[in-house]
């Protein structure tokens, strides 16, 4: 049986085809956020002790996309094709299977799917403006 050789990012992304390379990226940067979140600081600790599962995973990419972009969080995704959860899982899986990301035998792609609906966990409420400081009058 052979062993499939690492890709880079941009034979994944030339390979699958459907999301851009920018949400790759995302999901990579997001994935070090998720695993600080959930398991803090990992200087320490071995990469096994780090893992995390395809719900925190995310919930994860979830909280690093409104860090990121705020109130255009979803729109950013969706421009990416990202439109559920279970994208998230379809490009963690494609790193996964050329080598750029590692799994347990516990992980599965289904574990992405129906996570939360992304209208309602993308919802921000905007908080009221505040009064200001300074009154004009004429």
């Amino acid at each position: 049986m052979q062993q499939t050789a690492r890709k880079t990012l941009e034979q994944v992304v030339e390979d699958y085809g459907h999301y851009p390379i920018e949400a790759f990226e995302f999901v990579r940067l997001g994935l070090s956020h998720a695993v600080q979140q959930i398991h803090g600081d990992t200087k320490d600790k071995s990469e096994a002790s780090c893992h995390v599962n395809g719900q925190q995973l995310a919930w994860g990419l979830r909280d690093f996309a409104i860090a990121r972009y705020g109130y255009i969080a979803q729109a950013v995704l969706a421009h990416w094709h990202i439109h559920r959860t279970l994208d998230f899982g379809k490009i963690v899986f494609a790193m996964v299977e050329s080598k750029l990301l590692q799994k347990t035998d516990d992980d599965d792609l289904r574990d992405f799917e129906g996570v939360f609906d992304f209208d309602s966990a993308f919802a921000v409420k905007p908080t009221p403006a505040a009064k200001p400081s300074v009154v004009f009058s004429l």
